[in-house]
């Protein structure tokens, strides 16, 4: 079996493409996002936005460099389109969302949406020289002066592509957060109560009417000005 392939069958169940059409479907590449939260942008184009018939077609859009993610050119056909990534095609933009079953979707946002993505703060680790960088859920590592003010869980509003911090977004009560797992997959919710476990259980959040431990909470904005654009 080769590394560069993945069976169908066996494919991510967020992965929204049929199982029985054919054999074999491309496997993106090692990189920031898990295999379960993004998608070859070779299948993203041609299978799931329908913008190519071929694989060859794909290529072409990618050689000519018409084809972006996160404001940058890509020309890797196994590239990954990851949850919260901009894929942009010329004119048109999409992010990366998970609906309500759990599917990734790319959905159409303008070309002002295209200019920022939202980041979850994953860890913080100390490099040479006794600065800190942030770790974030689609890999990046941004070194901020004062890593104090950022805990895990908290999300950054990136400007692409520069990736410039536009806005700290703190994880906490009152937030407004996006799901990206359990049963309230794709849905928002404000934050009632942050539950840190003494123990090795998984801290818990507690919303209006459901619970969901935290690595299924996306932190997007708070009640006041939420950053809703993510996930209708």
């Amino acid at each position: 079996m080769s590394s560069h392939h993945l069976k169908r069958l066996a494919m991510p169940r967020s992965w929204p493409l049929p199982r029985k059409t054919s054999v074999w479907v491309t496997r993106p590449m090692p990189g920031a996002h898990s295999l379960e939260h993004c998608m070859p942008v070779s299948l993203v184009i041609r299978d799931v936005l329908g913008l190519a018939k071929t694989s060859r077609e794909v290529r072409f859009i990618l050689h000519n460099e018409l084809a972006k993610i996160d404001g940058r050119v890509v020309k890797d056909t196994r590239r990954g389109v990851g949850l919260m990534d901009v894929l942009s095609l010329g004119d048109e933009h999409y992010r990366c969302i998970l609906d309500h079953n759990g599917r990734l979707r790319y959905r159409t946002i303008s070309a002002d949406e295209a200019g920022w993505k939202i980041c979850r703060i994953e860890g913080k680790t100390t490099i040479k020289g006794g600065q800190t960088q942030l770790n974030l859920h689609d890999g990046r590592n941004i070194i901020v002066d004062d890593p104090s003010q950022y805990n895990t869980g908290d999300s950054l509003k990136l400007g692409l592509p520069e990736q410039s911090i536009v806005e700290h977004i703190r994880f906490g009560e009152g937030t407004r957060c996006y799901l990206i797992g359990g049963g309230h997959v794709g849905s928002t919710a404000d934050v009632k109560e942050y539950i840190v476990k003494r123990s090795s259980m998984p801290n818990e959040v507690q919303f209006e009417s459901f619970g969901t431990v935290t690595r299924n909470v996306f932190a997007i904005g708070d009640a006041k000005m939420p950053l809703t654009e993510v996930a209708e």
